[in-house]
């Protein structure tokens, strides 16, 4: 198994900063250009766990890129190039502060929020009597505050984002259209593949006055997809769905007590966790692209990659 790349501290010509998020590296380039790097950091409850999962990184990246691609006639994308299967360049943008969650069905946080009594999700009315991974009649967007580093993301409504003056109203529309669009793109791919995407996030930022989609799209990190064959009869007897998520992860991680508040400790991840985790995230490109998972070479990851992005640098 390959060793997991947790942290990266590069010096690229014309940088003027660098982001260590919870599991992206990303460097400024002179303002003008964004190196993002997808390391193999995992994290959950806001919480980056202390073990890496080996070929995370590379799965999110290569995921994220075709998406990216997949979606670039919806709107404009900041994906310029993937010079690594770890890294994507782009157009340097200014993010909104707000992330543009949607979902199509009652599961995960929405669920745990909607069995405390809870009949409303960000300000989105939903009606009593639905049971867990119910599919909403229609997908509804429940966007939350983006953290900076090392905090929570907030449940917000689009009322308090207007009202706070996080997004203007005019932008805010477009960011809902376009998250619905992406979000019924993303769909349209999974049912191909013989999945159904439950929920997902998309980011946005602006060059100017053009919207921009940043970040990652469609990845296990951000997304979450169910099985289709067997959806309708595991729904019909109460049984837990399977899914492709890093839900699985915060699974594991509340059987064994943790769930990122004040006092709890994470679990002892074993090498048979990470190995496992691992796995789960390779089965999930390979289901959600029809692709065959490539690993790279294991061997002087590093040198790889900071020759790879000062190649692309010197011809951009």
């Amino acid at each position: 198994m390959k060793e997991a790349i947790t942290r990266t501290d590069f010096n690229f010509p014309n940088q003027k900063n660098v982001y260590h998020g919870k599991v992206r590296d990303v460097y400024n380039i002179g303002e003008k250009l964004l190196v993002m790097i997808a390391s193999d950091r995992i994290s959950a409850f806001d919480v980056v766990l202390p073990e890496g999962i080996p070929y995370k990184g590379q799965v999110l990246n290569q995921i994220a890129a075709k998406f990216l691609d997949a979606t670039a006639d919806i709107v404009p994308n900041w994906k310029m190039a993937t010079p690594d299967p770890m890294v994507t360049v782009g157009h340097y943008c200014i993010p909104f502060p707000v992330e543009m969650i949607i979902r199509g069905y009652l599961t995960g946080s929405s669920w745990r929020t909607y069995k405390t009594g809870a009949r409303q999700i960000c300000g989105v009315p939903v009606p009593d009597g639905l049971k867990e991974h119910q599919r909403f009649p229609e997908p509804i967007v429940t966007p939350t505050t983006k953290a900076d580093q090392g905090g929570h993301d907030e449940d917000i409504s689009k009322e308090e984002i207007i009202e706070q003056g996080l997004v203007s109203v005019e932008d805010y529309e477009k960011l809902e259209k376009y998250t619905k669009q992406l979000f019924q793109r993303g769909s349209e791919i999974a049912a191909e593949k013989g999945l159904i995407l439950v929920d997902t996030k998309y980011e946005f930022g602006k060059v100017g006055d053009q919207i921009y989609l940043i970040d990652e799209i469609h990845t296990p990190d951000s997304s979450r997809y169910f099985y289709a064959d067997k959806y309708e009869e595991r729904f019909e007897k109460g049984e837990q769905q399977k899914q492709l998520s890093k839900e699985f992860v915060r699974e594991w991680l509340m059987e064994n007590g943790f769930q990122g508040k004040e006092g709890q400790e994470v679990p002892e991840m074993t090498k048979e966790i990470v190995t496992s985790i691992s796995n789960r995230y390779i089965e999930l490109y390979e289901q959600v692209t029809g692709e065959k998972f490539e690993k790279t070479p294991s061997n002087d990851v590093l040198d790889r990659i900071e020759k790879n992005i000062n190649t692309f640098l010197e011809k951009n």
